[in-house]
């Protein structure tokens, strides 16, 4: 199931490091590795498309595994 989210994008300093998504309401979800190099800028804001993907686990577990399909950058101005 597809879902979109609007938020933040931060680095987490767990392990070997791990990017978060940050939603408006302050739900966090984990980036999948492989996500464009484009959107992973920790502070940059998004629209995202994706999947949460219910059988990747990881080793941060700082919240539920978001594949991301698509985004579009927002504007800080």
């Amino acid at each position: 199931m597809s879902i979109t989210l609007t938020g933040t994008i931060e680095r987490r300093d767990i392990g070997m490091g791990a990017w978060a998504f940050v939603t408006e309401e302050g739900v966090t979800y984990e980036i999948l590795k492989g996500a464009d190099k484009d959107l992973l800028k920790a502070g940059q804001k998004a629209k995202v498309k994706g999947q949460v993907r219910e059988d990747v686990m990881t080793i941060a577990m700082i919240g539920p595994v978001l594949e991301v399909k698509s985004f579009e950058l927002i504007s800080s101005d």
